[in-house]
């Protein structure tokens, strides 16, 4: 196992073990979100974001995905975008009756409009 002394080189070892997990099951949004959160810390946005945008596109209640891929957009300067998927956010968390995901989807929503 790396040493916890260098950050990137224990989540290369993470991704390398989720992507071993994925290969199992594929689809699995757990881990497919998991796996993008690692490569947002190693800050490789662009798979971060396809991953993202393919669970949403496959589980739009997958409330979770929602934040961090419009904070991803944020963060890659697509302000516009962000606010959409914070929306579509909002929405899927009303139809679940997600409560807490739907607060945390507006103050980040609130803070950047």
């Amino acid at each position: 196992m790396p040493s916890p002394r260098n950050p990137y080189l224990y989540n290369m070892d993470r991704i390398a073990r989720i992507k071993d997990f994925l290969q199992a099951s594929p689809a699995d949004n757990f881990l497919r979100h998991a796996l993008a959160l690692e490569y947002i810390k190693t800050g490789e946005d662009a798979p971060a974001r396809l991953l993202f945008e393919a669970i949403l596109a496959d589980s739009p209640d997958y409330v979770g995905s929602y934040y961090h891929l419009a904070k991803l957009l944020e963060k890659m300067g697509e302000t516009s975008l962000a606010i959409e998927w914070y929306e579509k956010g909002m929405t899927e968390c009303k139809k679940a009756g997600d409560n807490h995901a739907y607060n945390e989807l507006q103050a980040a929503y609130d803070d950047l409009v």
